[in-house]
């Protein structure tokens, strides 16, 4: 099988990550997309004030309509630091004759040789990155090149993607103003029911 590691914070998941998911399943012909939200991003302080439970919550309301996507709390369960590496080897132990791939956005797919142990990631998983804009496009194609001497498999997706942030979103609701469209409407209830980022 085709097995495709889509990780973040997600807090929210939102829908630019939808049309992520959607797109990288019909380009690289996935059988399956492991959501996996971390527990504490190694580059970020842990969001006290979502619980993780809230975060796979959110993240299972947002992909239900996916039938390629499964939420996964392998790192939120494991808690500590969420590092790719580790995920990575608890994957290939759990799907040993599957094909990996792990997807990032752009600004992930610029820095990953310098991620912990870059080299079992590459290893381990085919890098797939996509671009914000069709600036992009020619960075990410160095970048690229550059980690295949590193010994790194890439694919790049060429398609722009929506400009949502989890941040934007935070704000919003903070602020009292409308996420409509930035989030499914079942993670916008969710989110209001809740009380989240008040």
């Amino acid at each position: 099988m085709k097995i495709a590691m889509f990780g973040g914070s997600f807090n929210p998941m939102h829908t630019g990550h939808i049309m992520l998911a959607r797109m990288f399943a019909k380009a690289l012909s996935l059988d399956k997309m492991l959501i996996i939200p971390t527990y504490i991003p190694p580059h970020k302080q842990r969001d006290c004030s979502v619980l993780p439970e809230q975060k796979l919550a959110m993240c299972r309301l947002a992909v239900k309509d996916l039938p390629f996507a499964e939420v996964s709390d392998i790192e939120i369960r494991r808690q500590g630091a969420s590092y790719t590496y580790i995920t990575l080897k608890e994957l290939r132990e759990i799907y040993p004759d599957d094909e990996l791939f792990l997807i990032t956005g752009a600004d992930m797919f610029m820095t990953i040789q310098e991620w912990k142990h870059p080299e079992i990631i590459f290893e381990l998983a085919t890098i797939c990155g996509v671009p914000r804009n069709n600036d992009d496009i020619s960075h990410l194609a160095k970048q690229a090149a550059y980690l295949q001497t590193l010994g790194a498999k890439t694919r790049i997706l060429d398609a722009g993607i929506m400009t949502v942030s989890s941040t934007e979103i935070r704000e919003n609701v903070s602020q009292g103003k409308s996420i409509a469209g930035l989030v499914t409407p079942e993670v916008e209830n969710y989110i209001l029911k809740n009380g989240l980022y008040r």
